[in-house]
């Protein structure tokens, strides 16, 4: 007998959908994802192509959450973004309940985009604040001005209340004060949700080769981290919880798609340079914008890389994922979702972090404790 996939265990079989939009007015100097920048007249063929990859599930596909990420969605104009929702309307039909996703930047999201997102079922805007410092968005290359960012909150909420911020720390200048202000000023916007990231120098960006001529300092660690501190603190003080190491949310305000990819349980993701993981395989479709869009229109896969992990593989990654949620790694639920018990999967090196005051760890599971998320990634990375 045949066995209905949406009877699959969400680990196996997704109920989360990603579809990447490469294209943005400008490319920033710390960004390291897939963007195509000065190419709005490949927009309509990558609609196409978008079309095409969709069509492979060969039946539409029901899901939960949807996250349309980037690049900048909201580059788009508005006919090309109603295209856009068509294709994923008719593809991945939501579901009652649902959670749809969209990033946009301050200063392209109108109130006629706006009114298309809403029709379509968008309901969570993310919106890249990064700073309200004119120096610090300088630094960061963000194109939009501080006083764009309450504008399009202002007009989002007219249509969509769920609105989440995305803010910077740790970028080349900045100080306390600095820090301070963005927090507050973010607050004082109410939004829903607040991401708040530690700049990363990836290698190959313009900001890394910047750094690497000596041409701009660094925060240090040691102020990074009061950074952060100071944030969960902030946020904390507001009424947020900090659900994951980067994430705050206000009551029943999590992002629902992105605890998707912290259970490691399964999602689809199209488009260029997006990933998937499917009945325990995980692939990434090419980078490279033209080879997407001659692949795919061409009838072939974009696929890039593909791997299956082993079991024991899995259940690692696994415990690395849910580690970085605020409620960890539940030993019941993990046994159940990978076939190992947790505490044999890396029973020293728990005993060592729990001596250490890094995690905790009782009768149902363990976690994160306050000093651990100051230096989650050495401790997920000697867990594993």
């Amino acid at each position: 007998m045949e066995v209905n996939r949406r009877d699959l265990p969400p680990w196996l079989w997704p109920r989360a959908a990603y579809v990447h939009v490469p294209f943005c007015a400008h490319h920033c100097g710390y960004c390291d994802f897939a963007v195509a920048a000065g190419q709005d007249h490949l927009i309509d063929r990558y609609l196409d192509a978008l079309f095409a990859e969709l069509r492979t599930l060969g039946e539409p596909q029901p899901v939960d959450t949807i996250f349309l990420g980037g690049g900048t969605p909201s580059h788009l104009d508005a006919r090309q973004l109603e295209h856009l929702l068509q294709i994923i309307y008719q593809w991945l039909p939501l579901s009652r309940g649902h959670e749809f996703s969209v990033e946009a930047n301050p200063d392209s999201l109108d109130e006629e985009k706006i009114g298309v997102l809403a029709r379509y079922g968008v309901n969570r805007i993310s919106l890249g604040a990064q700073s309200f410092q004119p120096h610090l968005l300088q630094v960061l290359e963000r194109r939009h001005s501080p006083q764009e960012v309450p504008r399009a909150v202002e007009r989002a909420k007219r249509y969509i209340a769920n609105v989440s911020l995305d803010l910077i720390f740790g970028a080349p200048g900045q100080t306390p004060t600095d820090w301070q202000s963005d927090l507050e000023q973010a607050l004082a916007l109410e939004p829903a949700h607040v991401s708040t990231y530690g700049l990363t120098y990836e290698k190959g960006t313009r900001l890394w080769k910047q750094r690497e001529r000596g041409e701009l300092q660094p925060v240090d660690e040691e102020t990074e981290l009061a950074f952060y501190a100071h944030a969960i603190d902030v946020l904390e003080a507001a009424g947020f919880e900090q659900y994951e190491i980067s994430n705050f949310a206000r009551p029943r305000r999590r992002c629902r798609h992105n605890d998707v990819y912290w259970a490691n349980h399964a999602y689809f993701g199209f488009g260029v340079g997006a990933a998937r993981y499917v009945m325990g395989r995980r692939q990434t479709n090419t980078r490279d914008l033209q080879g997407y869009l001659k692949r795919v229109l061409a009838g072939e896969s974009a696929v890039f890389q593909s791997e299956e992990l082993t079991p024991e593989e899995r259940a690692r990654e696994t415990m690395a994922l849910q580690l970085r949620r605020r409620e960890g790694v539940e030993r019941i639920a993990f046994q159940q979702q990978t076939g190992h018990d947790v505490q044999e999967l890396a029973d020293d090196a728990l005993a060592r972090h729990v001596e250490l005051g890094l995690l905790e760890n009782d009768e149902r599971g363990f976690r994160l404790t306050r000093r651990g998320r100051y230096v989650a990634d050495a401790v997920i990375a000697a867990l594993l």
